[in-house]
């Protein structure tokens, strides 16, 4: 039996506990799904080298699971283009029964060997391409079996499971072990399991957006200012990187159409906005290459 299926000793009797003890114990549940990801930091190291590496100008952050795994998938990838203005056509979320599985359960999707193929496939996949598959079991087939053909087809291909030597882990190019445990309700992944998920790709992602530039000085400098609360949060993020006052900083934005970084060295370097898009352009759209 797979750890995270295994019923626990410990929580024989939880149906019998006083609500507090109930939530200490799930809080102390979850300290052990982040000590999960803690122990697997050289192999989330390895796994945002590689992605940052293969992305380049094209790639795609494409996001394979079922059920629970699916779902985080489906945030992560929801989550880059307004954390970072990642092209929205560069964060693929696939799921297991498709898009409807995303908030009721369609029974027996993950177990098809052919649907997963068949949807990256459709996606035109390419070697500039990253998978990432997530499966608490390890042996989910959806995900086991798009990883193989993704990995045949050359894209980098990453799998996350909570139990070691699960075929999604073998087979990757990279895998990532977040060995969990028994839950604190048996078989429940959606506790520790996709706790450990969810902070392990919020670090990957994370991570790899870093290394390919869209965060300078610990601020989301391509973020697009799309309400009002985003766009005073921009003005303060021009202001701190350029010493401007909070006048200037917005009269740069509105010049700069909105982008952070185009006001940022337009300031900095004191020039038109042609001028500072130029010097973007050189650097790769990397701010701290533009102001070096």
């Amino acid at each position: 039996m797979k750890a995270t299926e295994h019923a626990s000793a410990r929580y024989a009797d939880i149906d019998d506990w006083s609500i507090t003890e109930l939530v200490d114990g799930m809080v102390e549940s979850q300290f052990t799904a982040i000590a999960a990801v803690s122990a697997a930091r050289p192999a989330l190291a390895r796994a945002i080298e590689a992605i940052a590496e293969r992305l380049g100008t094209a790639g795609r952050m494409i996001y394979l699971g079922a059920g629970t795994s699916g779902r985080i998938g489906a945030q992560d990838a929801a989550e880059l283009p307004p954390t970072f203005s990642w092209p929205h056509e560069r964060a693929v979320a696939l799921m297991a029964g498709g898009p409807a599985a995303m908030t009721r359960a369609v029974e027996n999707a993950e177990d098809s060997t052919a649907a997963a193929a068949e949807a990256l496939d459709a996606l035109g996949l390419t070697s500039s391409d990253v998978v990432i598959g997530l499966a608490a079991s390890g042996s989910t087939p959806y995900v086991a079996a798009g990883l193989a053909h993704a990995r045949a087809r050359g894209a980098l291909t990453i799998g996350i499971q909570n139990n070691p030597g699960g075929a999604v882990g073998q087979a990757a190019e990279i895998e990532i072990v977040l060995a969990t445990g028994p839950e604190f309700v048996a078989g429940s992944t959606r506790m520790k399991a996709g706790t450990s998920q969810k902070v392990a790709l919020n670090i990957i992602s994370t991570g790899v957006m870093i290394r390919l530039g869209y965060v300078y000085r610990g601020k989301m400098v391509e973020m697009r200012s799309s309400n009002a609360k985003l766009r005073e949060r921009a003005v303060r993020m021009v202001s701190e990187l350029t010493g401007a006052d909070a006048d200037v900083a917005r009269g740069a934005l509105g010049e700069a159409d909105g982008v952070i970084k185009l006001a940022v060295v337009m300031l900095r370097r004191n020039l038109n906005r042609n001028a500072a898009q130029a010097i973007l352009d050189r650097a790769g759209g990397n701010l701290r290459k533009a102001l070096s």
